[in-house]
């Protein structure tokens, strides 16, 4: 599978991100209120970011989220390898999107088209989400994702340990679920 396809829907591009990206990535991700609850919570901070950021380029899967009316980058996304536990399964995750675009169906739009992607070449996706991460865990379940029954793995993050859980969408479920080409989800 291409980790790094050009996408494209209605409102939004997805590309590979590129290192001249910088600047506007971190111009949306130095809002502090889009880390508030995530367990990374200090990531708007310069250091902290450049590190996610960096890390995303060397992952050989990252891309960058624009808003095809403006052109402007609004957030990113990863594919990540395949997983390493889960037979037949890629993971999607590392997501962000500026405040603006929060609730209005642009979450489901960029995951659909990265969900349409993986699923031509993978059975399932799985999403690894902070345990206490309500916001992500909600939208999880918007999209149609099913929180698996197996304990995710434990990371450090911000000098705690977070426990995550795992959700999963398989071809079936995407066919029928929310995110179908024909249905459409607003989280």
């Amino acid at each position: 599978m291409n980790r790094q396809p050009v996408l494209e829907g209605e409102r939004l591009l997805l590309r590979p991100l590129a290192a001249e990206d910088w600047a506007a990535l971190f111009s949306v991700a130095s809002d502090r209120e889009i880390w508030a609850r995530h367990p990374s919570h200090n990531r708007w901070q310069e250091p902290v970011f450049r590190a996610f950021f960096d890390e995303g380029l060397a992952s050989g899967g990252a891309l960058a989220i624009i808003d095809k009316a403006s052109g402007a980058i609004i957030g990113s996304s990863r594919f990540g390898e395949p997983h390493e536990t889960l037979p037949g399964a890629v993971e999607i995750g590392w997501s962000f999107l500026a405040r603006a675009f929060w609730g209005k169906g642009y979450n489901a739009e960029f995951k659909r088209l990265m969900l349409a992607h993986a699923l031509e070449h993978y059975e399932r996706v799985v999403f690894q989400v902070g345990a206490g991460n309500v916001i992500s865990r909600r939208a999880m379940a918007n999209i149609g994702a099913v929180l698996l029954p197996i304990t995710g793995p434990t990371y450090e993050r911000c000098g705690v340990m977070v426990p995550h859980v795992l959700f999963e969408i398989n071809r079936e479920g995407f066919r029928s679920g929310p995110l179908s080409r024909a249905g459409s989800a607003s989280a």
